[in-house]
């Protein structure tokens, strides 16, 4: 069974199938949006060894040429060293701007792909076949491409809609659990940040689908996407209202920088702890009640989420932590921008968090 979900961008519109086993009926899916049937695969070595055979073999079926480009694993692989060995690995492959690229893999893959597909001839078509649970239900859907540099997180990018995405539900079967649970926490963010109905869902029937329930799963990323689609919808760009899906990352980016991108802190883990941090911050400024905050931290310590930088390492810099906070693209005029909650469910976002706060909020809790 397969569930379509329209992305609403007029010419750049598209749809999100969600569904078990699309992997393998990828080559039939692809085969009416595509230019001319040549396709490049983009992958990394880990998801080739499990749905690369699969898909190539649905594309053959369809009489769709295709070849694949196998990068390293890992968030190390967004960066400009990564990007430009992609970049001259495709160009000797000699696309033309009929060529369509497909990433198929995680955030990582997606990013970098979708980046490559914004720049190489001035543009050509891209598609997402996410095969984690993060990749799912946030960072396949939108647009958002880029790399990481030293001085921050994606913080060179473009935004470049794909053509289609394939939320392929059977190849979360094959991630660790610590995967599924960095998706999870990101599934979390679109509860907390207006849908009061879906965090209760997720109270009483997350646990089933972390366990590896096909059919929660599905919900989650069906209800995930269909908050980001209708945000994405409205403000494409991130001039406004998009900046809500941004709840919990100032810090939590912090966090990841300084850990250098590792297996210390997966994204997912950071962004936990980031949305505890700004909801510890709501709480000082008055904007919601302690009651919020513990449900949310309740919530993700029974599932096996962090919800303290103490529970990664015991000790952190709060000065280091405030300057990475700083040079987020999010900062403005020198002031920093935060997403904050008005409980489960509301959130608006402020530009005025002083470094006075952050250094009182980071003392109560590092």
């Amino acid at each position: 069974m397969k569930t379509s979900l329209h992305v609403d961008l007029g010419e750049r519109s598209y749809n999100i199938l969600i569904g078990e086993g699309l992997i393998g009926k990828a080559g039939t899916l692809l085969a009416p949006i595509l230019k001319r049937p040549r396709v490049i695969v983009i992958t990394d070595e880990n998801v080739a060894k499990l749905h690369l055979v699969p898909l190539v073999n649905s594309l053959n079926a369809c009489e769709i040429k295709n070849q694949t480009i196998i990068l390293s694993e890992g968030e190390q692989t967004k960066s400009f060293a990564e990007l430009e060995k992609l970049l001259d690995t495709l160009l000797e492959s000699a696309p033309d701007r009929n060529t369509t690229l497909i990433a198929l893999g995680g955030g990582v893959i997606g990013d970098i792909t979708g980046f490559a597909a914004s720049i190489i001839l001035r543009g050509i078509d891209f598609i997402q076949i996410p095969t984690t649970l993060l990749a799912q239900v946030d960072s396949s859907v939108g647009g958002k491409t880029g790399v990481n540099t030293r001085q921050g997180k994606n913080l060179i990018g473009s935004f470049y809609q794909p053509k289609l995405v394939i939320a392929d539900t059977s190849a979360l079967l094959t991630l660790p659990k610590r995967e599924l649970l960095s998706g999870y926490a990101e599934a979390v963010k679109y509860g907390v940040i207006n849908d009061y109905p879906f965090f209760v869902w997720l109270e009483e029937h997350g646990a089933r689908a972390i366990e590896g329930d096909m059919d929660a799963l599905a919900h989650i990323i069906l209800e995930s996407c269909k908050t980001k689609a209708e945000i994405v919808g409205h403000d494409e760009r991130e001039s406004g209202l998009r900046a809500i899906l941004n709840f919990g990352h100032t810090l939590g980016h912090a966090l990841e920088l300084e850990t250098g991108y590792s297996k210390t802190l997966l994204h997912g883990e950071s962004i936990a702890i980031g949305m505890l941090l700004a909801l510890h911050l709501s709480v000082t400024r008055g904007l919601c009640d302690m009651e919020d905050y513990e449900r949310v931290r309740l919530h993700f310590s029974k599932v096996g989420l962090p919800t303290s930088p103490r529970d990664v390492a015991e000790k952190w810099s709060a000065s280091r932590l405030i300057q990475h906070c700083y040079k987020d693209k999010k900062a403005q005029d020198g002031g920093l921008t935060f997403v904050l909650a008005k409980g489960i469910g509301k959130t608006i976002i402020s530009h005025d968090v002083t470094r006075q706060e952050l250094e009182t909020l980071l003392a109560e809790t590092l």
